[in-house]
């Protein structure tokens, strides 16, 4: 076989070919994390896969690479991706737009948020793939808007999640639409008795994967924390930024008042920084993340809300300036970004 040089080996290693190595080469991939070498390889080869990965160990391109590779442009929708948000499902489709670059594969968003004609609008163009929140495709399918004949292939991104904010029946009924053969994933960090329930009835002898490990926010990240007052914690802030210089921060606060306040006062001190809540329209949070992703904005100051679905190379530090209340959301705040590529520092004020 002819060897590239310049594309990312590992990745050919594995089965990617040349188009989406390009891509790869583009995004500064260069070697695969673990869930990638274990669940690229078993996608490409058809077979249904329940995956276990925690947050920030690069699932959505271990189903998103060998699923656009096996999409076939000629043929209508062929691939549908759950997710249990519209953030993630943001980011999920913003990166197999990337990881598509040099492929003809149409991928759209099928979520809430949005308006209802704009998104319909886009499913008339006919997508191979769509990306979207379980309530907004089922109502996508009563309208007969979608339509699941060609569909090949199905990934439900964090499971777990989705079955507890109360998606269960639509994912049912959605599953059930698809009467014809396809291959099934699943990604979810935990592995509870009703992921494995949905898994035996709607897989067909899938192969379990588990990749979870805890060492990920252990063995990879430095982390410190300082205690001081809360009237102090603003010019605490100042002086780590001082010590520190970091190019690509997260700063987290545990209420959008609290997130608002934060940008503001860092912005009228002169450093670039943007927030991101709930309170913001979609297409700003959207526009947000993808100014952040580029490295347009160095300070993103964000809640919970942002605490899943960033996946951002480069990110140097992560900033607690308010702790959470649980310790999953403490995890899922400094996981939350490419495992083999741990931002430097990780603060708890």
């Amino acid at each position: 076989m002819h060897r590239h040089p310049e594309l990312p080996q590992a990745f050919a290693d594995l089965g990617i070919e040349i188009p989406i190595l390009r891509a790869l080469h583009a995004v500064g991939y260069k070697d695969p994390s673990p869930i990638q070498r274990e669940l690229i390889p078993l996608v490409l080869s058809g077979r249904d896969v329940l995956g276990q990965a925690r947050t920030g160990t690069g699932k959505t391109a271990s189903f998103g690479l060998p699923i656009l590779q096996k999409i076939d442009p000629s043929q209508p929708l062929q691939a549908v991706i759950l997710t249990p948000t519209r953030e993630l499902a943001v980011q999920v489709l913003g990166e197999l737009k990337r990881l598509a670059k040099f492929l003809e594969v149409h991928c759209v968003p099928v979520y809430g948020g949005t308006r209802m004609a704009q998104q319909i609008h886009q499913l008339g163009k006919k997508p191979h793939l769509i990306v979207g929140t379980p309530g907004r495709v089922m109502d996508m399918l009563d309208r007969g808007v979608l339509n699941f004949d060609s569909v090949r292939f199905v990934v439900l991104d964090e499971v777990d999640r989705m079955l507890d904010i109360g998606f269960r029946d639509d994912i049912r009924k959605i599953l059930g639409r698809i009467k014809h053969a396809h291959q099934t994933v699943f990604v979810s960090a935990t592995l509870e008795a009703e992921v494995v329930k949905l898994s035996k009835t709607y897989m067909n002898d899938p192969v379990e994967l588990n990749v979870s490990r805890d060492q990920i926010t252990v063995d990879l990240i430095t982390q410190q924390y300082i205690v001081v007052q809360q009237w102090d914690k603003y010019r605490l802030l100042r002086k780590i930024m001082e010590h520190e210089k970091p190019t690509l921060v997260i700063i987290f606060t545990r209420t959008k008042h609290g997130a608002r306040k934060l940008a503001q006062r860092l912005h009228a001190d002169g450093i670039e920084a943007r927030e991101i809540h709930g309170d913001l329209v979609q297409q700003k949070r959207e526009r947000i993340m993808e100014r952040f992703r580029k490295h347009h904005i160095p300070i993103l100051v964000a809640t919970d809300l942002a605490a899943r679905g960033i996946d951002v190379h480069g990110i140097t530090h992560i900033i607690n300036f308010d702790m959470p209340d649980d310790i999953e959301i403490y995890v899922h705040r400094i996981a939350e970004r490419r495992a083999w590529a741990p931002p430097e520092k990780r603060y708890r004020l």
